[in-house]
Formats: C-alpha cells, sequence, structure tokens
C-alpha cells in the first residue's frame, strides 16, 4: 500500500468523524430545540405533559426504526463482504473442530497405551 493510499485512508476515516460529530450535534441541538419549545409555550401543565409524552413515543420510535434500518444495512454489508472475501470463519472453526478431535483421538491413544 503505498503513502498516497494510506492518507485517502486517513481522510475518509477524518470526514467519517466530522461527519459524526456534526449529525451528533444537530441531533442534540434538534433535542434541546424542542424540549425549550414545549417547556417555554404558554400552555397548561396538561397539555405540556401530554405533548412531552408524545415527543417521546415519537423519537423513541424513530430511534428504533434508525437502529434497525443500520442493523440491516451491516447485515448486508457483512453479507456482501462474505460473498466477496469468502466466510472464513467457518474455515477457522473447522480447523479448530479437526485439533480438538485429533488431541481427543491422540489422548485416547495415550490412555488406551498405558492400560497395556
Amino acid at each position: 500500500m503505498s503513502l498516497a493510499d494510506i492518507l485517502k485512508k486517513n481522510d475518509k476515516k477524518a470526514k467519517r468523524k466530522n461527519t459524526a460529530k456534526v449529525a451528533a450535534g444537530l441531533g442534540i441541538g434538534a433535542i434541546a430545540g424542542a424540549v425549550a419549545g414545549t417547556l417555554l409555550a404558554p400552555k397548561s401543565g396538561k397539555e405540556t405533559r401530554e405533548n412531552i409524552a408524545k415527543g417521546t413515543k415519537e423519537t423513541f420510535e424513530k430511534a428504533k426504526n434508525t437502529v434497525n434500518e443500520a442493523k440491516e444495512k451491516i447485515n448486508r454489508n457483512l453479507e456482501e463482504r462474505k460473498d466477496i472475501f469468502g466466510d472464513s470463519d467457518d474455515k477457522s472453526e473447522t480447523s479448530e473442530e479437526s485439533k480438538s478431535s485429533e488431541k481427543s483421538k491422540e489422548t485416547a491413544e495415550s490412555e488406551s497405551n498405558e492400560e497395556e
């Protein structure tokens, strides 16, 4: 990998971090604005509590949907990578299982030799 490739990769990582920071800032700002607007609005306490409850439910549903979409996207990306690079996890498990069975055979053989 050349120096230019490494620099491009680092630049992409930095851009992603900055994008995440901006998105987090916007989210926090939106929440703060909604809370301030709700609490400072000239409404009765009952209406304010109803608005807070409604907003909380809506926010929770949106967050839940966003998390589910992110999970689906991650799973799709993992499947694509498995298709491209092959499923190395299965190979490592198979080799570990074969090593384990070989050790079991060796142990059984040594025990039978000791009995003789």
